[in-house]
C-alpha cells in the first residue's frame, strides 16, 4: 500500500472510538471498541502488517476529495475519473445502548458510468501481534481473535464477500445509481438484527420529538379492504399501544425514548374522560377531542371512500386501555424511575373506578361500531389492570386496597373461564354468548393470563387456526359472517396478530414451525423493511402505513424466538 501523508485522512466516530479513513478509501487506523483499546487496523502506523479496510474503484487518474456533510461527522471520499465518479460515505453510528458492538459503516455509490470495485477487510488484532481466524457465510465474514482479550469482530456485506488468508475481499461492479453497503463491527448478537432493527428505527420515526408520544401510523383513510368503507385515521396515539412501545423501546435500549413516552403517558391519568378516566386514544399533545369528518372532495386510494379524518372511536367506551395503562406504568417502574405519590393516587382513582365498571359491555379492542358486547379481550386486560396494580404495590411497597383487587382479579378470572369457554368449540370465544373466535385471544398467554400450554389454551389456538389463520396470515375475526362492527364487507388479515401467533407458537414450545412461519413473515415486507396496517391472501398492503401496532408485535416476536432459539430463555412460561 505504501504510507499515506497524515494530512490525507478524514476521522469518522462515535464518542466511543475514532478511525482514520486515507483519500484512497481505506481505513488505516481504528483502536476497538474503545478510544485506549488495542488497534483493530494500523496501516499508518505499518503498511505491511498492521492491518486496513479498503474500499477503491478500479479508475485510472482519479481525482480524489474527501469533505464531511454539513453539521455532521459523515465523511464523503468522492472519485472522479473520465470513465465514472464514485462516491464513498464514512461512519460510525451512535449507538443508543453504550452496551451495543461498536460499528462501521461504509456505502459506496456509483454517480456516473460503470466501475469496478475491490474491498479488502485486513484486520490485525492487538497491535496486530495476535493471529486470528475467518469464517466467511454468505456475505458476511467473522474473525476471532486467538486472545480472549480481543472481542470477535464481524463484517457484513450486501456484495458477495470471499477469503482469501486470513482477510475478506470481494471484487464488484456498480452502475449509476446502485450501491453496495459494508458494516464492521462486532458481532451481531440475536437473530432478524436488521429487521429488528428497522421496526426499531420505525417507531422512533413515529415519535413526537416534542411529546414524546407514539403515533399509531403517519397516514389517514388507506382501506383495509380496496374500494371498502374501513378507512380510518391512524395520526393519534392509542392507549393500547404503549405497553407494546414500552417493551419495545425498553428491550432495545431507547431509553430516552420510553422515558419521554412514559412522561406523556403519565400525564393521561390526570384527564378526565368522557365515559371514564381514560380514553382509548389522544393527539399527540395529549388533545382529547378527535372529531371524525369526511373529505368528500376526495376520491380516496383507489376509490375507496370515504376519506376520513379525525376517528369518533375515541368517545368509545374500551376498558381494555386500563389493562394496557396498567402494564405500562408496571414497566415503567420496573425499568425507569419509581412512581410519585400523586400518580400511584391517580391509579387507585383509575382501578377503583374499573372496579365498578369492569363488566360493562364495550366497543373492545378492535373499537366495533355494531354496538358494545361484553368481549374477552376487554375482560381480559381489566384483569391484568389489577394484576399489575398488585404486583407494583408489593414491589414498591405501596398504599393500596390489596384485598379489594385481589378479590376483583380474581373475580374476573373466574368469569372468563366461566363464560367465556365454549365447551363445544373448546375455545374462548370472542365474547360473552358467542360462538365467535377473535385473534386477541393470542394475547391471552402473552398477557401471562394462562400457561401458553395450559390443554384450554393449546385447543384455544388450534381452534383460531382452523377459523382464522391461512398458512401465516391471521385474520382478527370473521368479519363477513359476524358482522360484529357494523360495517359492510370484509378487510384483509391483521399483520400484528400474525406476530402475536408466531410468539404464541414459541411460548409453547412449537419453535420449529413459529422460526418457519416468522421467517414467511418477514417475506411479506416491502422492499425497506416495512409493513401495513393489514395484508390481503395475495400479499398486497392493506390500511395506514406503516403501522407501530405491526412493528411492536413483530419485536416482541422476534426477540423472544430468539431468546429461546439461543438457548437464553428455556422456560417456556416467563
Amino acid at each position: 500500500m505504501g504510507f499515506q501523508p497524515i494530512e490525507n485522512y478524514g476521522v469518522i466516530g462515535n464518542m466511543r472510538s475514532i478511525a482514520l479513513v486515507g483519500m484512497g478509501g481505506s481505513i488505516d487506523f481504528l483502536c476497538y471498541p474503545d478510544f485506549d483499546s488495542p488497534t483493530v487496523f494500523a496501516a499508518l502506523l505499518d503498511d505491511e502488517r498492521g492491518g486496513y479496510f479498503q474500499i477503491q474503484p478500479q479508475l485510472a487518474n482519479t481525482r480524489v476529495r474527501q469533505l464531511y456533510l454539513p453539521d455532521t461527522n459523515i465523511l464523503l471520499t468522492r472519485f472522479l475519473a473520465e470513465e465514472g465518479v464514485a462516491e464513498l460515505t464514512d461512519y460510525m453510528p451512535i449507538a443508543a445502548d453504550a452496551k451495543q458492538p461498536n460499528e462501521i459503516i461504509r456505502t459506496v455509490s456509483v454517480i456516473r458510468g460503470k466501475i469496478d470495485f475491490q474491498m479488502r477487510c485486513q484486520p490485525r488484532f492487538h497491535y496486530a501481534a495476535c493471529a486470528h481466524t475467518v469464517k466467511i457465510e454468505d456475505s458476511s465474514a467473522v474473525f476471532s481473535s486467538a486472545s480472549d482479550r480481543c472481542p470477535p469482530m464481524a463484517l457484513y456485506s450486501t456484495v458477495a464477500i470471499k477469503q482469501e488468508s486470513q482477510d475478506a475481499m470481494a471484487q464488484f461492479s456498480l452502475r449509476a445509481g446502485e450501491t453496495a453497503s459494508f458494516v464492521f463491527g462486532g458481532v451481531h448478537k440475536g437473530r432478524w438484527r436488521e429487521v429488528v432493527n428497522r421496526s426499531a428505527l420505525m417507531l422512533k420515526l413515529l415519535t413526537s420529538r416534542e411529546h414524546g408520544s407514539l403515533i399509531a401510523a403517519p397516514t389517514f383513510s388507506l382501506p383495509e379492504n380496496i374500494g371498502g368503507v374501513r378507512n380510518w385515521d391512524y395520526r393519534y396515539t392509542w392507549l393500547r399501544d404503549s405497553a407494546f412501545a414500552l417493551y419495545a423501546l425498553i428491550r432495545l435500549g431507547f431509553v430516552d425514548e420510553a422515558d419521554a413516552f412514559i412522561d406523556w403517558l403519565k400525564g393521561r391519568l390526570s384527564d378526565d374522560a368522557e365515559r371514564g378516566p381514560l380514553q382509548p386514544m389522544y393527539g399527540i399533545d395529549g388533545t382529547q377531542k378527535l372529531d371524525e369528518l369526511t373529505l368528500d372532495h376526495l376520491r380516496g386510494y383507489e376509490n375507496s371512500r370515504p376519506v376520513r379524518i379525525g376517528n369518533a372511536a375515541y368517545q368509545q367506551l374500551q376498558l381494555d386501555i386500563y389493562g394496557e395503562m396498567m402494564d405500562s406504568i408496571y414497566l415503567a417502574n420496573k425499568y425507569g424511575d419509581p412512581i410519585s405519590n400523586k400518580g400511584w393516587k391517580e391509579v387507585l382513582d383509575t382501578l377503583a373506578w374499573l372496579a365498578k365498571n369492569w363488566q360493562r359491555p364495550d366497543e373492545g379492542i378492535w373499537e366495533v361500531r355494531g354496538g358494545p358486547r361484553e368481549f374477552l379481550h376487554s375482560r381480559l386486560m381489566c384483569w391484568v389492570a389489577f394484576d399489575r396494580g398488585l404486583r407494583l404495590a408489593q414491589k414498591r411497597s405501596l398504599s393500596a386496597p390489596v384485598d379489594a383487587w385481589l378479590r376483583t382479579r380474581d373475580e374476573i378470572r373466574t368469569d372468563i373461564f366461566t363464560n367465556f369457554w365454549d365447551a363445544d368449540l373448546q375455545s374462548f370465544v370472542q365474547s360473552k354468548g358467542a360462538k365467535d373466535l377473535d385473534a386477541s385471544a393470542l394475547l391471552m398467554p402473552l398477557m401471562r393470563f394462562i400457561s401458553p400450554v395450559d390443554p384450554m389454551w393449546l385447543s384455544t389456538m388450534r381452534a383460531i387456526e382452523k377459523h382464522l389463520i391461512a398458512d401465516t396470515l391471521v385474520r382478527r375475526y370473521e368479519a363477513e359472517r359476524t358482522h360484529v362492527d357494523g360495517l359492510p364487507g370484509g378487510e384483509g388479515c391483521f399483520t400484528a396478530c400474525s406476530f402475536w401467533y408466531v410468539e404464541c407458537l414459541a411460548r409453547a414450545g412449537e419453535l420449529e414451525k413459529a422460526q418457519l412461519l416468522f421467517e414467511k413473515l418477514l417475506g411479506y415486507a416491502n422492499h425497506v423493511g416495512l409493513y401495513s396496517e393489514e395484508l390481503g391472501l395475495n400479499g398486497r398492503h392493506l390500511g395506514n402505513f406503516p403501522q407501530a401496532f405491526t412493528h411492536l408485535a413483530l419485536i416482541s416476536a422476534a426477540t423472544y424466538l430468539d431468546r429461546v432459539l439461543s438457548g437464553t430463555d428455556d422456560a417456556v412460561w416467563r
